[in-house]
């Protein structure tokens, strides 16, 4: 048969071009697996088709059970209309396979693919139920808003209500009525009640995932525009393409997650719609809170409708921060609110006069079930069903009527639906009332495989049953297929809604629910595998109601971890948190211990990227992890974090012990990678100490051991890659040693490391010690470039420590062009962001600036008592390295306080002498330090302060000396300011331009040599 023609059968017609099928003028949705099978059957109209025929024609390569392709059945015949006892369209032949009866229609009743379907037979459609009696205004509210979705408008949307009001109703009776506008997408996501805000990403996962499935193109656009979230979906990618996409998104962050996903659905939607539906928000997580928020801020034009659900009363009870968004959404009018109310009789009469038409029940029956119901849509439609179970409701010569008067029997219905509900369940038969129990443990959602393991009973008797409740809608329905990590193909079900899971989770004694929840945990880790870690949320959550708290334990862990790797930070603490809540309740000793010690760690991560590392809770847990830790892999990760806790508070000399704590441990153990850790940690702790060729020995030491491939993953385990961390600390010890051309060659280093890595933190962090060596350098043009270039990578990435840094260096460019009120206020705002984030670590240095800001704008009294305040909390941490600038300063503004006419006196005034004081110590200071570049700056402000004294000569020769020590950096300001002043004294023996030209002559033989 021409696979470009459309097959009619009366009164449906098969698009084989578009894949849809039509009834009329309406489209009947199907999934692609379903539409496969049919064109299968109609292909061969009359002939058997077998089940291996079916299966290999479908799932090519693929191992599927014989019950998935029962599930395709029932889908095609619910859609289809078809009765299985009495078929029109599909035939069973009992366990040899299928045969499509359908009549077809002659081919001259075709219709172009690429047009409408329009009435192609002579057909009278029965009236169809939309669903939404009593909501048609609510229907048309919504289709509003989609028409703007059509115009390229995003529209986010919250349906909200209580358990049972219509949500889910309305938006699948919406959703069906925008199926047959051309292109439209539907993907859909559910959270669970059972992970609440702990399995990151939930919903959209399980959206994108089910779109993936239905249009393997959407694979591709991910793969192009956000591989860390195809990444995070192993089942759609093969092995090595994870590995692959595993080095595409190394060092990546949680903002680029959200950027990605925000990309991709972009690209889906610039031509085509996209309804992209969220159920039960109340239960999500705080990651989906951070993308619907991240999406309602896009501007720029998409065919997107994002609609949520949610009860309202939960999320005011459980304190969900799901409401602070909404009301903040729309406060910044960026989101649509449809609360659905009640049922009124009227709507109540209606749905009674639609379900039961030519009935002759008295005008009083819709005030008796609103009486009853309080006009809750669920709880009406199942008083209903209870009323006709009851043959109470009965239909006699094609008319509904009562079987008996309204008053007799209204007393009957039950009082709340979990009573309705109730009674439906007893009604079944014991072993469907059992299948269900266990279906109820297993979530939500849960799969036919999940029931077996609970059932212990026959896998093809389980799934009969699950399959005949389903198409019976007996409490549960079809959710379509799931494929296991060995390839095989089961059967998904969902409870039609949460209520009738509670209801019959809660039929089980807690004795039989351990019981079940154990098998069901031990079947998933069966099937699973090496591959458990996917669904560790779950398996966690069954083991620690099956009382296994060692294994609930390890997989709260693993789902921790696998938030991390979204960066859904909040998600990895609350799930640590309840792996510590296992681990309280095992008994005491190694195990336990070690379980412990690797939750301290996985918490570590977390606790950081939202805290920072100098705050107290990460202290406390890297303390804890030490007491608990006894070999060297565990030690090692203890020691950094504990290391980096104490560098970053500025206690310093605790850091150093640590740091060589690290070679001592690299010692014992004979390990080169620990070496280079510790020697890197020393390196950078003994810079902020003042001892830089100490510090610059550690780093050449390090340099020998580092690996850049070995430390790809640094950035993810430790917050920093060394190939960028150590170049950027070595920059800053050059130049203080009077290398300005090596400390700039170092940084340009750093800074290629870390554009090539792209990891923000990297990024931010070479940019943030760039500005610093610039500013060093006395270039301020150069330095702001670098400086705004971190403001704007630590922003965006949600980096509050480099912010604040580098928001400082960018007040300091700002003097320099004379802002410097501007200037003041952005260093400020820099130090006090600074100290928010706990860390106190290059404070001295900030304060200075500050004080540079203050002198300029001529508040030199405020400018000192900053001074002051530096040189103590330097004095108090050991943070040495800009201590003897910090003198040498203080000087300069004690100078500016003496008008010029004392300054000119011989014996000087107070100020001077202090002033005097001041230079000689930051002399003293840097050359303790071997800080060429801090003897040279205050050897000029000695010659300066005794330019009309008789001292004068002395101060040229020490600034000689030390100029003369230089071997680069001769067009540096710092150099070219010495050269210059040495000019000017007629008493200097040798021309200091014969000393430069000497030098760079020598500088050129050294590198020849």
């Amino acid at each position: 048969m021409d696979k470009a023609t459309n097959i009619i059968f009366h009164p449906f017609l098969l698009d084989r071009a578009s894949e849809r099928l039509w009834r009329g003028s309406r489209v009947i949705k199907l999934r692609p697996k379903a539409f496969a099978v049919l064109n299968q059957l109609v292909e061969r109209p009359g002939q058997l088709i077998t089940k291996d025929e079916l299966l290999s024609a479908v799932w090519p390569n693929t191992f599927v059970s014989d019950a998935a392709l029962k599930v395709i059945i029932r889908q095609l015949r619910q859609a289809l209309d078809d009765d299985p006892k009495t078929p029109q369209f599909i035939e069973t032949a009992h366990r040899r396979g299928y045969r499509f009866i359908g009549k077809l229609a002659d081919s001259e009743l075709i219709v172009d693919a690429d047009e409408t379907p329009k009435e192609v037979v002579d057909v009278q459609s029965l009236p169809e139920h939309t669903g939404v009696v009593g909501r048609e205004r609510a229907l048309e509210i919504i289709q509003g808003w989609f028409q703007k979705t059509r115009r390229g408008e995003r529209q986010l949307v919250f349906v909200t209500g209580e358990a049972g009001i219509g949500k889910s109703t309305l938006v699948d009776a919406f959703a069906q009525s925008v199926a047959v506008e051309p292109l439209t997408r539907i993907a859909r996501g559910q959270c669970l009640e059972q992970y609440g805000t702990g399995e990151a990403y939930l919903p959209i996962f399980d959206a994108m995932d089910s779109l993936c499935r239905e249009q393997p193109k959407v694979i591709d656009v991910l793969r192009a525009y956000a591989p860390m979230w195809l990444l995070q979906m192993p089942s759609l990618v093969s092995a090595q393409e994870r590995e692959v996409l595993s080095r595409e998104v190394s060092g990546a962050s949680r903002e680029r997650m959200l950027r990605e996903m925000g990309d991709a659905l972009e690209v889906l939607t610039k031509d085509q719609p996209l309804v992209l539906v969220l159920e039960d928000l109340h239960w999500s997580d705080y990651s989906t809170l951070d993308l619907i928020s991240y999406l309602s801020t896009q501007r720029s034009p998409a065919h997107l409708m994002l609609i949520g659900t949610y009860r309202t009363v939960e999320l005011i009870v459980s304190g969900h921060p799901l409401r602070a968004v909404k009301q903040q959404l729309l406060a910044k009018q960026q989101c649509e609110e449809l609360p659905l109310e009640y049922l009124t009789e009227a709507a109540i009469a209606n749905y009674l006069a639609f379900r039961f038409p030519a009935n002759r029940f008295p005008a009083r029956l819709a005030a008796v079930i609103l009486e009853r119901t309080d006009g809750n849509p669920l709880f009406m439609v199942n008083a209903v069903d209870y009323l006709v179970a009851k043959g109470l409701i009965i239909e006699s010569e094609r008319r509904w009527r009562l079987a008996q008067e309204v008053d007799k029997f209204e007393v009957g219905v039950p009082d709340s639906i979990k009573q309705m509900i109730g009674k439906q369940i007893e009604d079944l038969d014991p072993e469907l009332q059992r299948i269900l129990e266990i279906a109820s443990v297993a979530g939500l959602e849960f799969s036919s495989l999940a029931v077996v393991a609970g059932a212990g009973d026959d896998r093809a008797s389980v799934e009969a049953l699950c399959e005949k409740l389903a198409r019976q809608h007996q409490l549960i329905q079809d959710c379509g297929l799931n494929e296991l990590p060995n390839g095989e193909v089961v059967t998904r079900y969902g409870f039609v809604h949460s209520l009738y899971q509670n209801v019959l989770y809660k039929r089980l004694s807690t004795a039989r629910r351990a019981q079940l929840h154990m098998r069901i945990a031990l079947a998933g880790e069966e099937v699973y595998g090496d591959r458990a870690k996917e669904i560790a949320a779950e398996l966690a959550m069954h083991f620690e109601r099956g009382r296994d708290y060692k294994r609930a334990a390890s997989y709260f862990e693993q789902a921790a971890k696998n938030a991390i790797h979204c960066f859904a930070y909040e998600e990895a603490i609350n799930l640590s948190l309840h792996g510590f809540k296992m681990v309280t309740r095992l008994p005491g000793g190694a195990d336990r211990d070690h379980q412990e010690l690797s939750l301290c760690l996985t918490l570590g991560v977390p606790l950081i990227a939202t805290k920072g590392y100098a705050h107290q809770e990460v202290g406390d847990v890297y303390l804890r992890a030490r007491e608990l830790a006894n070999d060297t892999l565990h030690l090692s990760e203890v020691l950094w974090g504990l290391w980096t806790f104490n560098f970053l508070r500025a206690d310093l000399e605790t850091a150093r012990q640590i740091a060589a704590e690290f070679l001592q441990l690299a010692e014992r153990q004979s390990q080169g990678l620990l070496a280079m850790r510790g020697h890197w940690a020393l390196q950078t702790t003994l810079i902020h100490m003042g001892e830089f060729a100490l510090a610059l020995d550690h780093f050449e030491k390090a340099l020998e051991l580092y690996d850049p491939l070995q430390h790809l993953d640094d950035a993810f385990r430790y917050a920093q890659n060394p190939g960028v961390g150590m170049p950027c600390h070595a920059a800053w010890a050059l130049w203080f040693m009077g290398q300005p051309d090596q400390a700039l060659k170092c940084i340009d280093e750093a800074l290629a490391r870390a554009r090539e890595l792209s990891e923000p933190h990297g990024r931010a962090h070479a940019l943030y010690f760039a500005s610093i060596l610039h500013h060093l350098r006395r270039e301020p043009r150069l330095a702001q470039e670098q400086a705004e270039a971190a403001v704007a990578i630590a922003a965006e990435h949600g980096l509050a420590m480099y912010q604040a840094y580098a928001m400082i260096t960018r007040g300091w460019a700002l003097i320099e062009q004379g802002h410097p009120a501007q200037a003041i206020e952005q260093m400020r705002q820099g130090l006090a962001a600074h100290q928010a984030t706990g860390a106190e670590i290059g404070r001295p240095r900030s304060m200075a600036l500050l004080a540079q800001a203050l002198n300029k704008s001529n508040q030199t009294s405020e400018g000192l008592s900053v001074l002051e305040e530096a040189l103590a909390v330097a004095s108090r941490s050991g943070e040495l390295y800009y201590q003897a600038e910090l003198y040498r300063l203080k000087g300069e503004l004690l100078l500016k306080q003496v008008s010029e006419e004392q300054s000119s006196q011989l014996n000087g005034s107070h100020e001077i002498a202090l002033a005097e004081i001041c230079f000689e110590e930051s002399l003293k200071i840097a050359q303790k330090q071997q800080a060429k570049s801090w003897q040279l700056r205050a050897a000029m402000s000695m010659v300066r302060l005794c330019k009309n004294q008789p001292r004068r000569e002395a101060a040229c020769q020490l600034l000689t000396q030390v100029y003369d020590s230089f071997t680069e950096g001769f067009d540096t300001p710092d150099l070219l300011e010495a050269r210059e002043m040495l000019h000017q004294v007629p008493a200097l023996s040798t021309d200091p331009a014969n000393y430069t030209e000497s030098k760079k002559s020598g500088i050129k033989r050294s590198a020849r040599s």
